[in-house]
């Protein structure tokens, strides 16, 4: 049985004055997929999620579906992107999303306050509603911690710890948002081969046990050839392939972006 697409991009294209940044892009993320982005430094990865949470507005004509967890599907771009995180689209950033001067579980924390219904006026009082809410937040993060092996540092400054866990608490404070869909810009970006590897096998585990699906942007071709079911690949913007990862590697237009074309 073929799985449902849970994200359909359709002729996505994203302008600044005269720079094309996304040129008519069109793909989908299949339920339970680990899909990958790749593509040069400036060949629009970044610009491309940015648009599909809501940052960025693409021109006219663009549509973007995603499907919730209760089945029902919904174009993004009708949403600003705090309703699009509530909807179930979590994503990491370039460059550290944390806050480096709170702890591990209180980064987690921050990751469930979405989800919050409580009146302001209960968590004055902390009242057994506030209460309830709260320990219940925190057996969810309690979970995420032993999920990514943080129970050591769980009560540490993030600003002390190395930065392959801080990436690694960026990626729990996001999948504490309970992400149907989680973006990962880059989420291996200055590690070491064996963190990089630690990192692959956490995705595996949230994979498994959240059932979430998976859009990933990774430079490390090594490790994206080895992991995703589907690549597309831009340049300048646009599509220059798309396919499973035998297709892609000896694809002499993917060589040519990365390598360069021999005149």
């Amino acid at each position: 049985m073929t799985a449902e697409p849970i994200l359909q991009v359709t002729n996505l294209t994203v302008q600044f004055g005269g720079v094309v940044a996304c040129n008519d892009l069109s793909f989908e993320v299949t339920e339970g997929e680990l899909f990958a982005l790749i593509g040069p430094n400036g060949a629009g990865k970044t610009t491309l999620v940015n648009a599909v949470t809501g940052i960025y507005e693409p021109s006219p004509g663009a549509s973007v579906k995603f499907r919730q967890k209760t089945g029902e599907t919904t174009e993004l771009l009708d949403y600003r992107p705090h309703q699009i995180a509530r909807m179930g689209i979590a994503r990491t950033f370039q460059n550290l999303g944390v806050f480096s001067a709170q702890t591990v579980l209180d980064n987690l924390m921050l990751g469930r306050f979405m989800h919050e219904r409580t009146n302001i006026f209960h968590y004055g009082l902390f009242s057994s509603v506030a209460v309830k809410k709260e320990l219940a937040a925190r057996s969810v993060c309690q979970s995420i911690i032993e999920l990514l092996d943080l129970e050591s540092v769980r009560d540490e400054l993030v600003s002390e710890l190395p930065y392959g866990i801080q990436k690694r608490v960026e990626l729990g404070r996001v999948l504490a948002m309970e992400p149907h869909l989680l973006m990962l810009d880059e989420p291996m970006a200055g590690m070491n081969a064996e963190e990089k590897q630690e990192m692959v096998r956490y995705v595996y585990r949230i994979m498994d046990e959240y059932k979430t699906s998976v859009l990933m942007i990774e430079h490390d071709m090594g490790i994206i050839m080895a992991i995703a079911e589907r690549i597309m690949v831009l340049d300048f913007g646009s599509e220059i392939a798309s396919g499973p990862a035998e297709a892609i590697q000896n694809n002499p237009a993917v060589i040519d972006a990365y390598l360069g074309a021999e005149h």
